[in-house]
Order: C-alpha cells, then sequence, then structure tokens
C-alpha cells in the first residue's frame, strides 16, 4: 500500500538545459520496485501535485530520487524554485511498470522525459548484475535534450549486456546516433533478435501509441510482449 510522508530534499541536480532531478532523504527503508513511480505535492497545496516516475533504484539507499522536465506549468514553477533542505510531501510507490526477470531479453523504446523509470530498471539490473541483455532505443531532437547521458554510458561500460542506441532529429557531430525517427527499420537494425525480446515503451501517449502500433502490426510481435508507460502532462 501506498504510504505518504513528509521529506527534505537532499540535493538537487541538473541533467540539462530543462530537467532537474530532485533527491529526496531516504523515508525509511526504500520500498519500491524499479520502474514505479510516486506523487509529489509542493507547499501543502493539492494543486500543486504531480505523479512523476521514481529514477533512482532501490540500489541506491541513499535517497530516492525523481526527475522532472521544467516547463512553463505552476507547478514546474515552484519546483524549479525549490533548495536543498525544503519539504515536499510524497505518496509512494505506484505502478505497474517493472522489469519481468524472468524474460532474460529486452527492449526499451523511450522518448524525451520517459527516460527516468527506465533509468532505475537499468540501474537496478546492472547493480544486480541480473544478466538480462538490454537494448534502450532513446529518441530525443537533439543531443541536448538527452537525460542520463552519462549514467547510461557509465552502465555500458559496467555491463556488457546493456546497449545504448540514440535516435535524433538533429544530427551531432561526433555524436554516435540514428538520424530520424524511431520506426521498424531501426529496431531491426539496433535489435537482429527482437523476435525473441519482450518490449518496454515509456514516453508521451502519442509516441507510445505510434511504438505500440508499430510493434504488433508491423513487426508482429505478440501484445503480451508489449509493457506500456504514458507519460500525461509534463
Amino acid at each position: 500500500m501506498p504510504v505518504e510522508l513528509k521529506v527534505k530534499i537532499k540535493e538537487i541536480i541538473r541533467r540539462n538545459y530543462n530537467v532537474k532531478s530532485f533527491r529526496l532523504e531516504p523515508p525509511g527503508d526504500l520500498d519500491f520496485k524499479a520502474g514505479q513511480f510516486l506523487s509529489v505535492q509542493l507547499k501543502d497545496d493539492p494543486r500543486l501535485k504531480k505523479y512523476l516516475s521514481i529514477s533512482s533504484s532501490p540500489t541506491e539507499k541513499c535517497y530516492l530520487e525523481f526527475t522532472k522536465k521544467l516547463t512553463e506549468s505552476d507547478f514546474s514553477k515552484v519546483l524549479d524554485d525549490l533548495k536543498a533542505g525544503d519539504q515536499v510531501t510524497i505518496q509512494y510507490p505506484f505502478g505497474k511498470f517493472v522489469l519481468d526477470e524472468s524474460f532474460s531479453k529486452i527492449v526499451f523504446l523511450s522518448g524525451g522525459i520517459g527516460i527516468t523509470p527506465i533509468r532505475s530498471i537499468c540501474k537496478y539490473v546492472v547493480d544486480k548484475n541480473l544478466g538480462n541483455d538490454i537494448v534502450l532505443v532513446y529518441a530525443n531532437r537533439s543531443v541536448r535534450d538527452v537525460v542520463f547521458k552519462e549514467d547510461f554510458d557509465a552502465m555500458v561500460k559496467n555491463y556488457s549486456n546493456l546497449k545504448v542506441a540514440h535516435v535524433l532529429c538533429e544530427t551531432e557531430p561526433g555524436f554516435k546516433c540514428t538520424v530520424g525517427r524511431i520506426n521498424a527499420q531501426v529496431i531491426k537494425n539496433e535489435v537482429s533478435d527482437y523476435r525473441e525480446r519482450k518490449f518496454y515503451l515509456c514516453g508521451p501517449p502519442q509516441m507510445v501509441e505510434a511504438m505500440c502500433k508499430l510493434l504488433l502490426e508491423e513487426l508482429g510481435i505478440a501484445k503480451e510482449r508489449v509493457v506500456t508507460e504514458n507519460f500525461q502532462g509534463y
């Protein structure tokens, strides 16, 4: 059952020009599964409440982290002004976007800030050395929009069964990527054994819907091998 707690912000990390991670003092034992989400309420105001994915892994015991794309919303503006030591009210855990550890081969298809629960799951797999073979295909407009690049670079170095393939709308000299959007050919190129894998999709609803259709109709992936999470209203 989800619990509600007041917790202090321990540290704030800028991930790129419009994304920040907020690390919270651990509220006792961290009782969640990688990929789940929490609610965050600011200034005890129910109008300033959002559901956000947990971007840290249960293996990272020193904090509970959520990561937010900062927009012009009232919630984002108040969140952006918070400092270490300030308090927020959280409720957690929620959600079923969690790893099926029995499935050895996994593909994550993600766009933008949809990477947050995937970062949690991948970090958990790497830290636990679970052995799952993972391919992440991560779409963004440009390099400056990529979130957790350093984290994934480190994970790839430490875990030989993780591959990260970037797909960008804009080219970037010296940055290895496919230019364009995720389509059937990109998946075939990056995941040669895609028919043997379970797919996890996370991103804006339109992207998730398009990827689901692509997998089911163009690539013939069985519906039970597709797990989805939609990110409503950044």
